[in-house]
């Protein structure tokens, strides 16, 4: 059973990004395989991902950059698709960046799943303000990593064990799911 949903951002998330180990080394995560990672296409990829999350209703989604982008668009969107929470990592500010813009200013409604955003200081794709503000918008618990980078391979993350540590934290504030049996 898949528990766990990867969403990579712009470019994806290969080798060794933390994405890339933590989908290696935890047998219910998944990575979800968005088409053209190098050229995104919002509405595209909000059907892929969308798709997924048909595929295994309840799974916390982890999103990391652009990636994080699409899943609090998806929850904005269709606030009745059946994820149990999410989880933001060093979301990427889409205004006035060239290659991401087009998937435009995201969402400030309350999110439907309980959630976490984890934010840098110093991420060169969004402000610590603008983090702070996107999380107080969503209803995200704000969890501030210090001088972090992106939170990528070129701020020093490849494995990144306490992320999987923040998604087991997260879901042990949720009620108990009991699984249905076939």
């Amino acid at each position: 059973m898949i528990k766990t949903l990867l969403v990579p951002g712009l470019d994806g998330s290969p080798a060794p990004h933390w994405q890339d180990w933590w989908a290696a080394t935890d047998p219910t995560a998944l990575m979800v395989d968005l088409p053209c990672p190098d050229r995104p296409m919002p509405d595209l990829w909000e059907a892929e991902l969308a798709g997924m999350v048909l595929q295994h209703p309840g799974a916390v989604l982890v999103g990391h950059s652009l990636g994080a982008v699409l899943v609090a668009r998806l929850l904005a969107k269709w606030p009745q698709i059946e994820v149990r929470a999410a989880m933001f990592v060093a979301p990427a500010d889409t205004r006035g960046a060239r290659r991401i813009g087009h998937f435009g200013t995201p969402s400030r409604r309350a999110l439907p799943v309980p959630s976490l955003l984890v934010a840098s200081r110093n991420d060169p794709w969004m402000s610590f303000a603008r983090a702070t503000d996107l999380a107080s918008a969503w209803g995200s618990e704000l969890i501030d990593l210090g001088a972090a980078g992106h939170i990528n391979v070129a701020a020093g993350f490849g494995p990144w064990p306490a992320g999987k540590a923040l998604r087991d934290r997260l879901l042990s504030r949720l009620p108990q799911v009991v699984e249905k049996s076939a």
